[in-house]
């Protein structure tokens, strides 16, 4: 049977790029992370600040007011839990409510104490491939060679973490679909995934409704067929030996993973 980690996706934003608001209360978040640890779902991935293109921070104080009762209440409740920021003032406080893994989009880069706070507190974490902020995000959007440049830059994150107290097994890398890549450029990293995998880290792929799928389903697809489109993605990142997935409909995903067991165990 395969091996792989769901992680589920839950904002707590009013501004996500595909489900802002439905879940931006702490009650409707709380139960929303439920549902998907009760679907499938390995991790619960909490965040706090919209990701999506085009997206202004929100700061600090507002991010703590919309994760930490969410992260106190979904660890409390046994789940395995991750803090999606890239502030270290908000892991450190989301770790000492439980969250055992800081999924941060930026690699450490947006906030230097990041790798230090992590380093310290003994979580796991996820490095994302970035190359700058949201609300410019596509400005970097340059490659030659795309999968063996956003290895290159990975290793150098890695190397970096590992310098400042993180062990390597604690380390997860994610090529960050979406994050700085424009259309087919995500494509191609997905299929160049391979230099990704060669790091010898474990692999996290996060293409969960992300526009890039409109190159294949045409424009503004419904969710429905997005959801469709990110578990036929993700199983194939599974197969491919991805460690990981993080999604929104944690259920498409888990049905698509175990299609695929089954295939391969025929």
């Amino acid at each position: 049977m395969t091996t792989a980690d769901i992680m589920g996706i839950v904002n707590v934003t009013p501004d996500s790029f595909s489900d802002g608001g439905d879940h931006f209360g702490h009650a409707e978040a709380i139960a929303h992370g439920q549902r998907l640890r009760d679907q499938g779902a390995t991790i619960l991935d909490v965040g706090g600040e919209s990701t999506r293109p085009g997206a202004q921070p929100v700061g600090s104080d507002e991010e703590l007011r919309r994760v930490l009762p969410v992260v106190e209440a979904l660890a409390a409740n046994g789940a395995v839990v991750s803090i999606d920021t890239y502030r270290a003032d908000v892991a450190a406080q989301a770790i000492s409510l439980g969250a055992t893994i800081v999924n941060d989009v930026s690699g450490g880069l947006a906030d230097g104490a990041m790798f230090d706070t992590v380093a310290s507190s003994g979580a796991e974490i996820v490095i994302g491939h970035w190359r700058g902020p949201s609300s410019d995000m596509y400005a970097a959007a340059s490659y030659a060679s795309i999968g063996a440049e956003v290895a290159a830059e990975l290793s150098a994150r890695a190397d970096a973490a590992i310098a400042a107290g993180i062990a390597a097994e604690k380390i997860v890398v994610d090529p960050g679909i979406g994050f700085a890549k424009a259309g087919e450029q995500n494509w191609r990293l997905l299929r160049e995934i391979d230099a990704v995998l060669s790091l010898g880290f474990r692999v996290l792929i996060g293409t969960s409704r992300k526009r890039f799928f409109q190159s294949a389903l045409g424009e503004n697809p419904a969710r429905e067929r997005l959801d469709l489109a990110t578990a036929v993605t993700s199983a194939l990142a599974v197969d491919g030996g991805a460690w990981g997935v993080r999604v929104h409909d944690v259920a498409a995903t888990r049905d698509a993973i175990a299609t695929l067991d089954a295939w391969r165990n025929a």
